[in-house]
């Protein structure tokens, strides 16, 4: 190939293209579980109401709650991907045999924010979320009916790899995905360019700024205990059956059971199975969507 620049720019549009048809094709899963969040600044404060919306009829002037509010920062932290062409390559014609390399990034890109909010949801055992709890934890602080602070728990104890219940049906939910910069392909591929004067290089890579954080602890259910019908039932109505401040029921429905690749096949045999191993019909089935995924 020529190197000019209406060449470079083709070559450029041409990687570009193969990073953005793997991107567009890839299946993510953590927009499911996560509260999409932009970002305008370095960090966000995400200030949660201690309770959830509630009505009461309305018998003289109006009643204000005076809301708490609890601060919850999530920094953005800023990433990146990015390879080398060798200019003798593309001088060559052999410019093609990267187009899988830039397919692969676009993969990776797309996936990406899968691997920061399952991961961040593992750490839920041993991460404070913004009540200064462990986001999953046996003590988190609630008001009751008459005034009183009780410990609630959203986890089972076990020795076992963890499952997930999570109710997604809101407009918030336990995790947050805050976007500052989306991923962006990028390249210095011209002559005047530091890396072309002196290797003799084009580099092209992906820059994004972004992170995970933890939303309402209520929406999410860890479990360390075997994955079977028993202590599936067991998350479920735990969840279901919380309340907020003042004894007000949140009306919680777990919407997805997410799972590690080890407990793929219990999770199918709960959720997807018409008939138990006796026979008898399965209960469960369909009770959830079920998310396998290899980042926990």
């Amino acid at each position: 190939m020529l190197i000019n620049q209406a060449n470079i720019q083709s070559l450029f549009a041409g990687y570009k293209t193969s990073f953005q048809k793997a991107f567009d094709g890839t299946v993510s899963t953590y927009d499911q579980i996560a509260m999409i969040s932009p970002s305008q600044n370095s960090e966000e404060n995400y200030v949660w109401l201690s309770e959830f919306a509630r009505f009461r009829e309305w018998l003289g002037d109006r009643v204000i709650r005076n809301l708490s509010a609890q601060n919850y920062v999530v920094k953005n932290r800023k990433f990146e991907d990015t390879v080398s062409v060798s200019r003798d390559k593309v001088e060559d014609d052999n410019y093609g045999i990267f187009a899988p390399i830039f397919s692969e990034m676009g993969r990776a890109a797309r996936q990406h924010p899968d691997e920061l909010v399952y991961a961040l949801l593992a750490t839920g055992f041993a991460a404070l979320c913004y009540d200064g709890q462990n986001f999953f934890d046996i003590d988190h602080p609630v008001i009751d009916a008459n005034g009183n602070e009780q410990s609630v728990s959203n986890m089972q104890a076990g020795a076992t790899d963890p499952w997930y219940l999570i109710d997604s049906s809101r407009m918030i939910r336990p995790i947050i995905w805050q976007q500052r910069t989306p991923y962006e392909f990028q390249s210095l591929d011209q002559g005047s360019d530091q890396n072309v004067f002196l290797r003799d290089e084009f580099l092209y890579g992906v820059r994004a700024r972004a992170n995970a954080g933890f939303g309402l602890w209520q929406l999410a259910f860890g479990s360390k205990d075997t994955l079977d019908t028993t202590n599936y039932e067991a998350a479920r109505q735990a969840m279901m059956a919380l309340k907020g401040d003042h004894g007000k029921p949140l009306g919680i429905k777990p919407t997805h059971l997410v799972v590690p690749n080890s407990l793929e096949g219990a999770a199918r045999r709960l959720l997807v199975n018409q008939v138990k191993d006796a026979g008898a019909s399965n209960e469960w089935a369909g009770s959830a969507e079920l998310i396998v995924t290899p980042y926990l």
